[in-house]
């Protein structure tokens, strides 16, 4: 019974922490549809700000291709989502619509 606890607390361990990053992503994509939706956004700033969406998930998918995401490689994750979000937000606060 103790492995079995172990066992589920370690897979809801590892689930959690790939849920957090596609929660994300998925909140940083939905702040950029509001951009373009409300006219903060520009179509041009709109594709830029998509693109690096998607470099962020191609990196993402390099570090899972291994089956472990080390400690360094979220940290990477990390400082890549940071990024992007003041990107995203410069961008929807720069006067230009």
């Amino acid at each position: 019974m103790k492995t079995f606890t172990l066992i589920v607390m370690l897979a809801s361990c590892a689930f959690s922490g790939a849920e957090v990053y596609e929660q994300r992503q998925e909140n940083q994509q939905n702040r950029i549809e509001q951009g373009v939706t409300n006219g903060s956004l520009t179509d041009g700033e709109a594709a830029r700000a998509a693109a690096g969406q998607k470099r962020i998930e191609k990196a993402e998918d390099r570090m899972e291709a291994d089956g472990k995401v080390t400690n360094r490689e979220k940290a990477k994750l990390d400082r890549m989502q940071d990024r992007e979000s003041r990107k995203i937000k410069r961008m929807k606060h720069n006067r230009r619509s």
